[in-house]
């Protein structure tokens, strides 16, 4: 195992994002209740047969990307490397759990006695798990990568060493969350090194499932997202999210922008540190709505956001369709919104765009001097894969690996 001083090794693990950060299913990842069921048999077969040979995991992935999700990895070897000392009665006090966990779903809102004790009896279940459980993490020997360091294609991101049957069965769970959050963090990075340093705002949450909001938000941060869109998904870096008001505001006080914005200050951000945004798209009419509400507000509104369907035109460009493609939003009527402004003393307001903004689109926006300040990006973020692959390379300090998996020492970071 490289041990060189410029690549992280066993020494720094205590640097590295504590446990509690993550919202780990500690008992499922210990019974490999979410892992692929070959790796928990396998860990089977070598713990019934005594043989557990000291190992050597290499993890690498085959594409240009920002690391993330390396942390979260230790994070589950720490908690998931060791064995029962008892698997029969792990396997019993295990279903119960699974069983408790079904039935607090069922009765948490018809019968508030029970929900109490399936409570209490979870803990009691989950204390009699941890009491047989012996973690083996102070036998491994992980060197690995940051969170946030580029990686070249089949670069090495991490060696873990140890007894194979204690950490077998976490080889899902780990790359999985490499996988995850390796793809965020790297579609954040692409949509921030386009927008050439103005801030990126991670709008990604209602395109996925609420469950990866934390991890997701987390990954984005490192990517380099100025913000993003929900408090779970700022949860794990200390932070809160941050957005504008939303369409069905607008429609509940029927159609007017100005007064739902004036709400939303009134209601929310008076005496506090949060910021005005105007959603300026409801009528199709960018360059008037704001300035409604620019006139309205004055010094009080932030910003306005332009989110025009790229099924729509914008009623300012109905004159100039012929020049360009003037559907959702796009440089001109970005350009048309700010000369309003900025003509009726407005210049302070900035400009927030969204709606199929990605890399390219961005990119573009920058290429053509387009007055935006603010790029906040959805379901871009969550394109393409970026698939982690975990091999023995080592057996017992001697080279052993599937053709093609030899062994490679980490890259050194400075």
């Amino acid at each position: 195992m490289n041990t060189g001083s410029k690549v992280r090794i066993q020494e720094d693990l205590e640097t590295r994002l504590p446990v509690s950060v993550f919202d780990l299913p500690i008992q499922e990842i210990r019974r490999g209740y979410r892992s692929d069921v070959y790796f928990w048999r396998e860990k089977l077969i070598l713990e019934r047969d005594r043989h557990n040979p000291i190992v050597t995991m290499q993890v690498f992935q085959k594409k240009h990307a920002v690391l993330c999700g390396i942390d979260e990895a230790i994070a589950i070897l720490r908690v998931g490397t060791g064995h029962y000392t008892d698997l029969k009665k792990a396997y019993k006090l295990f279903d119960r759990l699974m069983n408790i966990k079904m039935d607090l779903r069922k009765c948490r809102d018809i019968d508030r006695e029970l929900f109490l004790s399936l409570i209490a009896e979870r803990l009691t279940v989950e204390r009699e798990l941890d009491s047989i459980w012996v973690s083996e993490f102070d036998k491994l020997k992980i060197s690995a990568l940051r969170d946030g360091d580029e990686i070249e294609p089949y670069e090495t991101v991490m060696h873990i060493e140890g007894p194979a049957a204690s950490f077998a069965h976490l080889e899902t769970v780990y790359l999985g969350v490499l996988a995850r959050r390796t793809k965020i963090a790297t579609n954040v990075r692409k949509c921030v090194q386009a927008a050439q340093g103005k801030p990126v705002i991670f709008f990604g949450a209602r395109f996925d499932h609420f469950s990866v909001q934390g991890g997701d938000g987390y990954a984005a941060s490192i990517g380099g997202a100025e913000a993003v869109s929900t408090d779970a998904g700022a949860e794990w870096w200390g932070s809160r999210g941050i957005g504008t008001i939303p369409h069905a505001l607008i429609a509940c006080y029927r159609g007017d922008t100005a007064l739902a914005t004036y709400k939303f200050y009134e209601h929310i951000a008076r005496g506090t540190d949060i910021k005005v945004i105007a959603l300026v798209d409801y009528h199709n009419d960018c360059v008037g709505t704001s300035l409604e509400v620019a006139r309205k507000l004055k010094d009080i509104l932030w910003a306005v956001r332009l989110d025009t369907s790229d099924t729509m035109v914008d009623r300012c460009l109905w004159e100039e369709m012929m020049q360009f493609d003037p559907r959702g939003v796009n440089v001109r009527l970005v350009e048309k919104v700010r000369g309003a402004l900025d003509r009726e003393g407005f210049s302070h307001v900035k400009i927030i765009v969204s709606g199929g903004f990605n890399p390219d689109k961005i990119s573009f926006f920058e290429e053509k001097k387009a007055p935006v300040d603010i790029y906040a990006v959805g379901s871009a973020l969550f394109e393409g894969k970026y698939d982690f692959t975990a091999d023995i390379v080592m057996v017992e300090g001697e080279k052993e690996a599937k053709k093609g998996r030899e062994y490679r020492p980490i890259r050194p970071r400075e």
